[in-house]
């Protein structure tokens, strides 16, 4: 018998503060990708240690933004059947498979003629969805069984994937290994595979069933005390299954040349795909803040609140304004529209030549810019929203 749906469709405001928070840090790493050219950022021979702190704060975007997807889903089945909730994840993952290969390839690339596609972190929501949705009329506990599982075992790919020889292939790459792995579609057209969506998709499934703990079963004070438990074991846990060096991350910590570059080589983690021990160092602290945002309104969340509320929206015309603003810069410095496709700073970063980038500061004055004149587009969209929830469509951006 269907369970009784529960028709008050207040949001959860923590989790607006966190996701919104996620997006601002999130434009910061692709501000980086297209106005400092540099090496490696994680990589400890040659960054600096502001460099790695402004790529490795980004770390807890995509992780957080995916778990928190699959915490809305779960919110979404108080109030739909698991009928109606199933067809939708299916629909809305299949829309969202499109998007990247149509609207967000090309703001990365402003290549009209779609020489590159790209798989990245909304092509790992939307699949990851569909997935979710298959699975969705199952019972609760057998999906937190899956979803741990995959999260805590996936990392036992490494071992073939570390054999000498090894060749992933491309299902396997797609799968689990994949990470700038080239794949001709035609001729002239290549897909790049950046986000292996199964690391993804087991953290949705414990995303979803975290959502248990923000239904009308939970006080909000037992909520906080869960969360807070919760965020301190996954920190505990990455500290001492990292410290031991034998499993959850391909990679082992070293000592470095000082103290300080031992500790950056000890929170290093493996991101595509995210290894359990990158999970665990972000997603830890993630419950934390949920705790912390269920009891903190003050101007700085109540505006981070507005890009968590529309956070699709938000991600798609950030990456068009970003390239936008790196295209202008580009063509200012006396260089072509074509040599911005052609030359760029590396796939799929086009529109920054090898000696144009600029400097960290000028990188932070971008982003903080870009952030800003977003926010009353922002503002707006959720205002349309709220005001048109009858609108079908809304849902699916």
């Amino acid at each position: 018998m269907q369970k009784a749906l529960i028709t008050n469709k207040a949001r959860i405001e923590s989790i607006d503060i966190l996701r919104g928070l996620v997006m601002v840090i999130m434009a910061l790493d692709h501000v980086r990708d297209y106005f400092h050219v540099s090496d490696d950022p994680l990589n400890l021979a040659t960054t600096t240690p502001f460099l790695f702190f402004t790529r490795w704060i980004t770390h807890f975007c995509a992780p957080i933004f995916v778990f928190l997807s699959g915490t809305s889903i779960y919110l979404q089945s108080l109030r739909k059947t698991k009928r109606v909730l199933q067809s939708f994840l299916i629909k809305r993952g299949l829309w969202l498979i499109f998007v990247e290969v149509v609207f967000i390839s090309f703001a990365w690339t402003y290549n009209p003629s779609y020489n590159l596609i790209i798989f990245q972190v909304i092509w790992a929501i939307g699949i990851s969805m569909v997935l979710l949705g298959l699975l969705i009329r199952l019972p609760f506990n057998f999906i937190l069984i899956i979803g741990l599982a995959i999260v805590f075992g996936h990392n036992l790919l490494d071992i073939p994937e570390s054999t000498p020889g090894f060749k992933a292939g491309f299902w396997w790459d797609l799968l689990h290994h994949g990470f700038f792995a080239f794949y001709p579609i035609t001729q002239n057209h290549v897909l790049l595979i950046l986000y292996p969506f199964l690391p993804w998709t087991g953290l949705m499934m414990l995303g979803y069933c975290t959502g248990l703990f923000f239904s009308p079963k939970y006080s909000v004070q037992q909520r906080r005390k869960i969360l807070n438990r919760i965020g301190i074991g996954l920190i505990l846990l990455f500290i001492a299954v990292r410290f031991i060096n034998v499993y959850g991350n391909p990679e082992a910590w070293s000592t470095q040349k000082n103290a300080l570059f031992t500790i950056l080589s000890f929170i290093n983690v493996h991101k595509y795909p995210p290894s359990l021990l990158y999970m665990c160092m972000t997603i830890g602290p993630a419950f934390l803040l949920l705790s912390l945002f269920e009891r903190i309104q003050n101007p700085f969340t109540r505006t981070v609140r507005i890009y968590g509320r529309v956070a699709f929206f938000y991600y798609v015309i950030h990456l068009y304004l970003i390239h936008l603003i790196s295209a202008v810069f580009f063509i200012a410095k006396g260089h072509s529209f074509q040599e911005g496709i052609h030359v760029g700073g590396g796939l799929p970063f086009y529109f920054l030549a090898a000696n144009d980038g600029y400097s960290l500061f000028i990188v932070y004055v971008i982003w903080m810019s870009a952030v800003i004149a977003l926010f009353p587009l922002c503002k707006w969209y959720d205002n349309y929203k709220t005001n048109h929830r009858e609108k079908w469509w809304l849902a699916y951006l």
